[in-house]
């Protein structure tokens, strides 16, 4: 017969070693943690009734340790002759930051089962709770039962099921059950989506969930039925399974369904198959494969498709043929300093990417940053020590852009590739020694460059077409070693001056291009020359502090530069003649300008080909103001003085004359969440605006914005730039919201791109519904055409379903 411990009475127990009984009792709870976790990523029955648990990060200290256990009960029961222990009324027991509780627990020490009845609750110390009202387990709890399972996990996720088993310790499933992370409660016992299955199985060693007849609900309507579908076990780090869908609808490709499925190979690579499904256009399939190696990591995008050409209005026309791009790259290490890299990225129509929507194209890949609508390969290997670099590397470019472009809309055709050269190779160096030298920091530095063009890109036509197709373009090999000193001192109440001298040399050859009247002429077409430049100076400021008697401060700064330089630059050097007309030199500086970033620097050009020289004044001011709440603006006000007009400069930066123009900039916070900014050039003369960037950030409880404006007489390619660009999102409700996006030509007096979209978010669920109206380039029957293409695109989000941060396609 069983003996009854102080019947009637509370029994309370504290121990410091665990006995197997104690110890079998929490660890019984414990062991359903697993599947919980398992199935919580797709499980749940009668949501409603899970009680509330706090999450408890970090469990309050009982004093027990690692060892001790404590159990409580109102009757605690030993039975010898069957070793069975029963513990019964308001059983509590607690062992390494875990609860259990239960009406009433039995343990047979004969075989190790352990049963629980009424109202069991296993509590984690990371405020995770199990609920069931039967638990049983065997010796190893690699087997078990439990009926009317629920979990309370995290990121508020909630499962609920009939019944639980774990046949052992592999495999798990759920029967009846429901999964939601949404909000459930009495008041309101519908959550805005969960998932039902007949049947839920964990597969350990696969790592995987299978569903039996699984419904997905939206706002308690089914939405979906799948007799049997799969995904993988949020357990596990990286497995194979489908990724979140994409759709969306245009007149193009009509409705276009992308379903990523991601494919685990092993554990240093994977791949992402992801076809995009199009009513009115052939499918088209996108690949990613990674591959992480000991010493780096490789990554390669592509796809492809088979099918005629088709324009915005979803109209086909021409051949069918193979379609395809590829975007690849990779980066390793040699040894602690040695380095070596690549990206290769290509496509077959330059239209591709625009009218498959293939996204995140035009990133850095390698060294070289890719420019909008150019792709950039390239080949590199780098040193980097303490104070000193090297680089040497190879690029080829491929231009996507349209040019050409008349009042009506039509262009007459894409950038030519072969006018861009073909750069390699490329040689960059940098040395510092370690000690300062005559007071202050030396820098050394080396370059070397070969430029090869399979085609001129001079003549009557378009930039970057070429009149002259089929001939050969410009050559060129330059190498150039510099030397650059500064130091820096404080003078007296806090005046800075800090002297600078740069010496440079340079040596080119130049295979220039002639045509064939020039040719008759008798011109050369091989010019080698060197040239020595050099400047020295001092920088000078200044700045007046005053502190605010209701806090912040005051700060007002005079800038100068004085600049005593070479007039080596002004060397002309002709790399072709097409009749009377000559063209100059300038491959890597052609992108200069004259702004706030360059105004006190001795050389404002950023390459090597164009320097500039001579005597020079750089002038400026700056006055700052800050707040303690964080409000305040700054503005900077200067220009540049030289003893000589510079032919060589370009018109366009207000660089060329004795007085260059204003140099304004200026950033402003009026108030909290509001930032402002303007940077412009103003003429020396007539204070008209040759260039200006404006524009303002919103940030507020209820949305943000932002709003850009800029204005470009001429930009580097000699085109008049007018642009305007807003982008929102406001809180209609706790709920609903709208964003805007609005991108403006102002030139062509067309919107380049116009969204709209309303999105509803709440504790679990997001949905996004955009209208997209694109204004690009498409190929036609005609030719190429501006054409308006429309899409709208739905998005779907559930918290912890899916993958919202994969756009590799």
């Amino acid at each position: 017969m069983g003996e009854s411990l102080f019947p009637g009475s509370s029994m309370t127990e504290t121990r410091s070693s665990v006995p197997s009984a104690g110890r079998a009792l929490l660890m019984s709870g414990a062991a359903w943690l697993t599947l919980a976790c398992a199935s919580a990523a797709h499980a749940q029955q009668n949501l409603a009734t899970i009680p509330q648990t706090p999450v408890i990060k970090t469990a309050p200290p009982d004093g027990l340790g690692d060892d001790g256990y404590y159990l409580e009960s109102d009757l605690l029961i030993r039975d010898d002759k069957n070793q069975i222990m029963t513990a019964e009324g308001a059983v509590e027991a607690r062992y390494q930051g875990r609860t259990l509780r239960a009406d009433k627990v039995i343990y047979d020490s004969k075989t190790g089962a352990i049963t629980a009845d009424g109202n069991v609750q296993l509590i984690n110390p990371d405020g995770t709770a199990e609920f069931a009202d039967h638990l049983e387990l065997d010796r190893d709890m690699k087997a078990g039962f439990a009926r009317n399972f629920a979990a309370r996990l995290e990121q508020n996720m909630k499962v609920a099921a009939a019944s639980a088993v774990r046949r052992n310790e592999n495999i798990q499933e759920l029967n009846k059950a429901i999964y939601t992370p949404c909000e459930v409660c009495a008041e309101k016992p519908t959550p805005t989506w969960s998932v039902s299955a007949d049947k839920i199985v964990q597969d350990k060693p696969k790592q995987l969930i299978y569903y039996k007849n699984a419904v997905i609900r939206m706002w308690g309507a089914p939405v979906l039925y799948l007799p049997l579908f799969w995904h993988p076990d949020p357990q596990a780090k990286r497995s194979s399974g489908f990724l979140a869908p994409k759709l969306d609808f245009s007149r193009g490709r009509g409705v276009s369904y992308n379903q990523p499925y991601y494919h685990v190979i092993s554990p240093s690579s994977d791949v992402i198959l992801a076809p995009q499904i199009n009513s009115q256009v052939n499918p088209f399939l996108n690949v990613t494969y990674r591959k992480r190696f000991y010493s780096g990591t490789l990554e390669a995008r592509g796809g492809f498709t088979y099918d005629k050409e088709f324009d915005i209005r979803g109209d086909r026309f021409g051949e069918e043929t193979f379609r395809s791009y590829v975007l690849a790259n990779g980066k390793f290490d040699i040894n602690q300093h040695w380095k070596w890299g690549f990206s290769a990225e290509r496509v077959s129509d330059a239209l591709l990417f625009d009218k498959y929507k293939i996204n995140d194209v035009y990133q850095q890949r390698g060294l070289f940053t890719s420019d909008d609508h150019r792709l950039v390969s390239q080949l590199y290997a780098t040193r980097q020590a303490q104070r000193s670099w090297f680089s040497v590397s190879a690029v080829s470019v491929q231009r996507l852009r349209v040019v050409g472009v008349t009042s009506a809309g039509t262009a007459n055709a894409f950038e030519n590739s072969g006018t861009f050269p073909l750069i390699g190779p490329l040689v960059e160096a940098r040395w510092e020694p370690e000690k300062p030298v005559l007071g202050g920091r030396l820098r050394l530095q080396g370059s070397g460059v070969m430029l090869n063009r399979s085609e001129s890109q001079f003549g009557e036509a378009p930039h970057f077409l070429g009149a002259y197709k089929g001939q050969n373009g410009v050559d060129s090999s330059r190498a150039s070693v510099k030397a650059d000193w500064r130091a820096s001192n404080i003078i007296g109440p806090g005046l800075k001056v800090s002297p600078f001298v740069q010496a440079r040399g340079d040596a080119y050859s130049i295979k220039t291009f002639v045509t064939p009247a020039a040719s008759a002429l008798g011109d050369d077409t091989q010019e080698t020359y060197t040239r020595a430049l050099g400047v020295g100076g001092v920088d000078f400021s200044l700045p007046f502090y005053k502190p605010l008697t209701k806090g912040g401060s005051v700060v007002l700064e005079p800038l100068a530069q004085v600049a005593l330089g070479s007039d080596s630059s002004r060397v002309p050097v002709v790399v072709a003649r097409d009749g009377t007309k000559r063209y100059l030199y300038n491959e890597d500086s052609a992108t200069i300008e004259f702004d706030e970033t360059n105004l006190f620097q001795a050389n404002k050009s950023p390459g090597f080909d164009l320097y500039e020289g001579g005597q020079r004044l750089n002038v400026g001011g700056r006055a700052t103001f800050a707040r303690p709440d964080g409000r305040g603006g700054s503005i900077l006000v200067g220009r540049s003085f030289r003893s000589e007009f510079d032919p060589l400069l370009p018109t366009r930066t207000g660089l060329q004359m004795k007085s260059s123009d204003w140099i304004v900039a200026a950033t402003v916070t009026p108030v909290r969440g509001i930032n402002a900014f303007v940077r412009t050039r103003l003429d020396s003369k007539t204070q008209d605006i040759h260039r200006i960037e404006t524009g303002v950030d919103a940030f507020t409880t209820r949305g943000s914005g932002s709003v850009r404006y800029l204005k470009d007489e001429l930009d580097a390619n000699g085109n008049r730039q007018e642009n305007f660009e807003a982008r929102g999102e406001l809180k209609l409700t706790k709920r609903f919201s709208v964003t805007a996006f609005g991108q403006r030509d102002m030139v062509q007096d067309v919107w380049r791109r116009r969204d709209l979209g309303v999105a509803y978010q709440d504790d679990c669920i997001r949905i996004d519904v955009i209208y997209q109206q694109e204004d690009r380039y498409a190929s036609t029957a005609s030719g190429l055409r501006l054409q308006p293409d429309r899409t709208i695109v739905f998005r779907l989000t559930l918290a912890t379903l899916g993958d919202t941060g994969y756009s590799s396609n």
